[in-house]
């Protein structure tokens, strides 16, 4: 009998409902859809929208409030129960209010009204709780979210030794939330937005309204409202598909798992893109010299910040540059070398069957094997891989005579000076970077590397990060924004945000400094 009824209500279902639903959305009802005024039909048309969905759980009860019947819909795994029962169902169940029937007596701080079959779809599978009662044309969308989460922890990947300790998770309301207990100002604003076709994935756009120039605003929304796809998982496909050159190797975007980086950020004037399930968030528009900037550098004495940023922008041409300039060194500008030196490599190299480029790729290529292997496995197995590895496998490699002595220090020097860089998608372009470097120094010596290296700036400088120059303030010349560039001066001395991001407001600091008392 029930399966009868079942045939019966979809045979007239789509007398009422049009069936020209793309395929590509993955929805059952179409968004201009509307609820029926009766029960049972309303909850035979979810199980048929959730078929095959044993996590959906509908309780059926009496509404104390008017005494007609009422259900309760929502997904087991991603919803509280604690919450669904103390606060939804025995209120309802229970209790009765002084008013006409339009107040529910439940305790809940969020509670939505939806009349179509599209927003209560989408609420169900965020986690929400759907209240249908008899006889009304909508729906109440409660908000009993309480799904699997980790607890708030340090950033495995930016560590900091001065900084907070806390980082992102996988929920973007904690995320918020985190940023939010940084920047306490009515001015940071929170802009929502839901992407994609089969999946909804929400976005949302943080910034100070009365600093962060609406042009780039509106410019991200546009990228990301254009978007058109079935669902984005994390941060890294968000920034692929939103980012200015998708062909590029540097990153445009930086992507940060820690609250204090993204709220340094969002006071400087830029914009934080906070995407749920995901425990790292964007921020836009970045400048090349950004990405070997610190959380700790505004921790430390402004002396120590500055010789750190200088060590990093040295490790990255060491990284890039220094196998392609022993290749150069080896193959073509013999007289580059002192006698002494290249008399010492003369003898090293004499039982190396290779020319240099093939032993450059042979322990670079091993090396990017060993630091993948270590990055895979668990941390304790992983550092005992890292180092135990490689102290035996250059070794090795040195006593059966693939390589010479000199080759291993070259690529142990770069490994290290990648190690260096404070960002990792900056690192992971500067790793990738030295291979066509050193095919072009086997192919035309240090002219090929002054030529890489003028390819390089070419492209730097034609960069842009959120439509903005990626090489500020070096090209165009910012002379103020030098004071946080390549070195940092004292934090008194940057009265004004940085100009690159033409940010409505200029000053975040007065112009005066309490000075101590000299007696």
């Amino acid at each position: 009998m029930m399966s009868f009824v079942r045939r019966l209500f979809r045979w007239t279902n789509r007398l009422f409902i049009p069936t020209a639903v793309p395929e590509q959305q993955g929805n059952f009802a179409p968004e201009s859809s509307a609820l029926h005024t009766t029960l049972i039909d309303n909850i035979l048309l979810l199980q048929t929208i959730f078929s095959k969905a044993p996590d959906l759980v509908v309780r059926t009860f009496i509404y104390k409030q008017t005494e007609s019947q009422a259900a309760l819909v929502y997904l087991s795994g991603l919803s509280d129960k604690n919450s669904i029962n103390n606060n939804v169902l025995r209120q309802l169940m229970f209790h009765k209010v002084d008013t006409d029937g339009a107040e529910l007596p439940v305790t809940l701080g969020l509670m939505n009204t939806m009349s179509t079959w599209e927003s209560i779809e989408t609420a169900i599978l965020q986690g929400y709780s759907i209240l249908l009662i008899d006889g009304l044309p909508h729906a109440y969308a409660m908000d009993t979210q309480g799904w699997p989460q980790r607890a708030i922890s340090d950033s495995q990947i930016e560590a900091s030794l001065k900084g907070a300790h806390q980082g992102f998770i996988e929920t973007d309301s904690q995320n918020i939330a985190l940023i939010r207990r940084y920047i306490s100002s009515t001015e940071l604003k929170i802009k929502e937005y839901y992407i994609g076709r089969r999946a909804k994935s929400k976005v949302s756009l943080l910034y100070l309204e009365d600093v962060a120039l609406p042009d780039l605003l509106q410019e991200m929304e546009s990228r990301i409202t254009k978007l058109d796809v079935d669902c984005i998982l994390n941060t890294g496909e968000l920034a692929e598909y939103i980012e200015d050159n998708a062909f590029s190797l540097f990153p445009q975007f930086i992507t940060t798992e820690r609250p204090d980086t993204a709220a340094s950020q969002i006071l400087q004037g830029r914009i934080c893109v906070v995407l749920d399930r995901s425990s790292s968030v964007l921020i836009a528009p970045m400048s090349l010299i950004s990405f070997f900037q610190g959380i700790d550098d505004y921790s430390s004495r402004w002396p120590v910040a500055s010789f750190l940023r200088l060590l990093r922008i040295l490790a990255c041409f060491v990284a890039a540059f220094l196998p392609g300039i022993y290749i150069a060194c080896i193959s073509f500008n013999y007289e580059l070398i002192p006698l002494d030196l290249i008399l010492s490599i003369g003898q090293f190299r004499a039982a190396v069957p290779y020319p240099p480029l093939i032993e450059a790729f042979i322990m670079e290529i091993m090396l990017e094997m060993l630091r993948e292997a270590g990055i895979r496995l668990p941390a304790p197995v992983g550092q005992t891989v890292g180092i135990v590895g490689g102290i035996v496998i250059g070794q090795a490699a040195v006593q059966a005579g693939i390589v010479s002595n000199l080759m291993v220090v070259i690529v142990a020097s770069t490994a290290v000076a990648s190690f260096i860089l404070p960002n990792y998608d900056m690192a992971s372009a500067i790793r990738l970077i030295r291979f066509p470097v050193m095919i072009i120094a086997s192919l035309f010596g240090i002219v090929g590397i002054i030529a890489a290296y003028m390819i390089l700036v070419a492209h730097l400088i034609n960069l842009k990060s959120l439509g903005q120059s990626y090489t500020s303030p070096i090209t165009p010349i910012r002379m103020r924004d030098w004071k946080d560039g390549f070195v940092r001066l004292p934090l008194w001395k940057m009265i004004n945000r940085p100009q690159s991001i033409r940010t409505l407001q200029k000053k975040r600091m007065g112009s005066k400094r309490n000075e101590g008392d000299d007696n």
